[in-house]
């Protein structure tokens, strides 16, 4: 049974590798078609997360959603891809018995979604390249599982195209809140 449990994990984060290198790869050729649309905050980020809500049970933790609901627009593929991504580290690195939140929140011609848990954390150094192709993010999660940091790297990308921003705060052993914040 844990046999059979690692080569699923492995198989898992091998498709999940490959589905992000294509995803840049396509990017990068303009293949991705960008077709923005009023998109619900709640609506989003509950279908974003639900893909991922066994992953999280599996690890004991909770994902809440503190959102009002506020119209933005974006690309929903896109917006899913990098809410999923980071929801999908967040479980990653944090530890049994953590807490992934999501708020969303209207400021001053913008819209921000804030993901944010209680795991563990990274340094200045790590945090200061999670966005770029040419240096190396990659770390182990909390049970081992794998992460080549290419995902975060799309995330910007698609963020990028949105004319929005991306942006990181952590403290080493307290926890990790990523920002997306997009013009209304």
């Amino acid at each position: 049974k844990s046999f059979a449990e690692s080569m699923k994990n492995s198989a898992n984060n091998l498709f999940n590798l490959l589905e992000n290198l294509l995803e840049w790869a396509r990017m990068k050729r303009g293949l991705i078609p960008f077709y923005p649309k009023v998109l619900q905050t709640n609506t989003l980020l509950n279908n974003a997360v639900q893909p991922l809500i066994d992953l999280a049970k599996n690890k004991l933790q909770t994902i809440e959603i503190c959102s009002t609901n506020i119209s933005l627009i974006a690309d929903e593929h896109m917006m899913y891809s990098v809410i999923r991504n980071i929801v999908s580290n967040a479980i990653k690195f944090t530890p049994e018995n953590g807490k992934i939140t999501l708020t969303a929140y209207r400021t001053l011609g913008n819209i921000e979604i804030q993901i944010s848990d209680n795991g563990i954390g990274m340094n200045p150094e790590i945090s200061e390249n999670l966005f770029r192709i040419d240096k190396q993010a990659n770390r182990i999660g909390t049970n081992g599982e794998a992460s080549s940091g290419l995902g975060l790297v799309l995330c910007k990308e698609f963020i990028d195209k949105h004319n929005g921003k991306i942006w990181v705060e952590s403290i080493v052993n307290k926890g990790t809140t990523f920002y997306i914040s997009i013009p209304n």
